[in-house]
């Protein structure tokens, strides 16, 4: 299996145990937030090392979160504790459909500080991949510059790197900033994994062959656009198809559910799967993502993964 590289800010989550507005929840569970920590979660599960950078507080949730990655078999060699500064947190509602309102509590957070000496002691050897997201660039100009050097170093190494834009227009202090680096780090990767609605915001373009085009005409190699339920559009090298959503019997939370697809098109590619296959296998993690309260708690293993699939066209 392939050894994976990501960066991010890993937060505590307490989602509420009962419907309603933040609030006047009284009561809320546990969970570990995070799109990165999504995305090495699923990969995990489906058998590929992967290794996280972070920066946490010293304090109960930091520890917790550490322990939380070691339990899902996540290297943690360059998860490190910064004493002046707290761990992000975040509260989310329970929803019965739609998207739940999440409320988060990371600004000045001890991830926000890291810079470009996170990773000076980086060892490269070994690695194969590298998954990065929108999320780090906007929590500081310093953690912005260390993503750049992290690219800069994937390329020269020949490290396929993967993208997702994983918008948060919140971090950010200006829109057109937003839009300028979030392309600018795209176009430097080798597969990006927007939304529709993220492709139109960042492009400003509508369909999806005009959103793949430009991606590609800045030497983006893969472009797969996520479509929700209805599956994604794919663009690489000449080729380009749609893939259908796989069936949701019920949608508990819709988040983390990008992530979970991300999950399933790097592992297949990284597993030399044909890029339909690859697709298809996200489209069914993220299908799996949306039918569990927790942001990573549907991703499967892969016999689960399997079963899920066979059981899925088995009904169409």
């Amino acid at each position: 299996m392939s050894r994976i590289m990501t960066v991010g800010e890993p937060m505590a989550l307490f989602v509420a145990d009962q419907e309603g507005s933040l609030e006047t929840v009284d009561r809320f569970d546990r969970f570990v937030a995070g799109a990165e920590v999504n995305f090495s979660i699923g990969m995990s599960r489906l058998g590929h090392e992967v290794t996280y950078i972070t920066q946490l507080g010293l304090d109960p949730f930091g520890k917790n979160i550490e322990t939380f990655l070691k339990q899902n078999a996540i290297d943690t060699t360059y998860v490190t504790y910064h004493a002046d500064y707290l761990t992000g947190m975040q509260w989310k509602e329970k929803v019965v459909s739609g998207d739940p309102e999440v409320f988060s509590a990371r600004k000045n957070s001890a991830a926000s500080h890291m810079n470009l000496e996170t990773i000076a002691h980086l060892n490269w050897d070994g690695f194969d991949h590298i998954h990065l997201t929108g999320i780090p660039p906007a929590l500081s100009a310093g953690c912005r510059e260390m993503v750049y050097e992290l690219l800069k170093v994937a390329r020269e190494r020949g490290v396929q790197i993967s993208y997702d834009p994983n918008l948060r227009p919140g971090l950010w202090a200006d829109k057109q900033e937003m839009v300028r680096v979030i392309n600018d780090l795209a176009c430097r990767s080798d597969i990006v994994l927007p939304g529709i609605e993220e492709g139109k915001m960042l492009t400003g373009k509508e369909d999806v062959h005009e959103i793949a085009a430009y991606y590609h005409a800045g030497g983006v190699k893969t472009v797969v656009i996520k479509l929700g339920a209805a599956g994604a559009f794919t663009s690489s090298q000449g080729e380009q198809f749609y893939t259908e959503g796989f069936p949701v019997k019920k949608v508990v939370d819709t988040v983390g559910a990008g992530d979970g697809f991300a999950v399933g098109v790097v592992s297949g590619i990284l597993e030399c799967l044909p890029l339909k296959e690859a697709v298809k296998r996200g489209a069914a993690i993220g299908a799996l993502a949306v039918m569990s309260p927790g942001d990573n708690d549907g991703l499967p293993n892969r016999d689960n993964l399997e079963a899920f699939i066979e059981e899925s066209l088995e009904k169409l």
